[in-house]
């Protein structure tokens, strides 16, 4: 039975961020995922954690100037250090949340451009090796176009390739079905043939977004399939309620903690 974590950036908005580790929990989650944590101390974040006895799935690393636009900064020449810093103050989080996957986000930056993609393959690079001395997974992740228009990594097939060149045993792709949809389909047999640099899974309805219970997708043969791959990782819920979140769960029901 796949994983399932609760994304508290886009789910439970009902609740402040805070409240909405109990709220997942009470609505039977056992781990939750959300973009960043950093506005929250991180013994804060740990206690909530621990009094609902979640599991820490995945975050993602200090993304730049988000409230400016800033997408990431991992393929933005000159930023190196930022991007350095930024590792270090992820890891304050993760050594108090105990999670194992980081996403890095790449940026907004041309991805047919040389500089762009050196300034990337070195970021990724470093970023990796950094978290494997705590034992931790990088993840990245491509997002496609429509949603986040001149976002650097918008191709599984150049995310695919660079995990294969960089040969880092922590080097994962964050296959969000959502985004592989909408780049390129062809969904089942992506899985399967990728499945050996899978990191992490994220779901949506498609094009809408929403609960994964209708539209183009059968999620229902989808989860049938994960888990006949044997993936053991989380499955990120990182959708948009279509109303009030816990009216929108008929489709978790049967994989609820009791």
């Amino acid at each position: 039975m796949p994983a399932f974590a609760a994304n508290l950036t886009t789910m439970f908005n009902e609740w402040s961020f805070l409240d909405r580790f109990d709220a997942a929990a009470d609505a039977g989650f056992a781990a939750v995922e959300y973009l960043f944590p950093y506005e929250a101390a991180p013994d804060i974040i740990a206690e909530r954690l621990a009094r609902n006895d979640l599991k820490q799935a995945l975050f993602n690393l200090p993304p730049g100037d988000w409230a400016a636009g800033e997408r990431g900064i991992a393929a933005l020449p000159g930023r190196f250090d930022e991007l350095t810093s930024s590792v270090e103050r992820a890891l304050d989080y993760a050594a108090a949340t105990g999670v194992k996957r980081l996403h890095l986000m790449a940026g907004l930056a041309d991805s047919n451009d040389a500089e762009a993609a050196s300034s990337y393959r070195r970021s990724v690079a470093y970023a990796a090796e950094r978290l494997a001395e705590s034992a931790i997974d990088l993840l990245i992740e491509p997002i496609n176009g429509r949603n986040m228009p001149g976002y650097f990594l918008n191709d599984f097939g150049a995310a695919e390739r660079l995990v294969a060149e960089l040969g880092l045993a922590n080097l994962k792709l964050q296959f969000d079905i959502y985004h592989r949809q909408i780049l390129h389909g062809d969904i089942v047999m992506a899985l399967r043939r990728l499945l050996p640099m899978i990191g992490h899974v994220q779901i949506a309805s498609v094009p809408s977004r929403h609960e994964p219970d209708s539209e183009e997708l059968n999620y229902p043969y989808l989860f049938e399939e994960i888990d006949r791959l044997g993936y053991d990782g989380f499955v990120g819920c990182e959708y948009s309620p279509r109303g009030r979140t816990l009216d929108g769960l008929d489709w978790f029901k049967a994989f609820a903690r009791s």
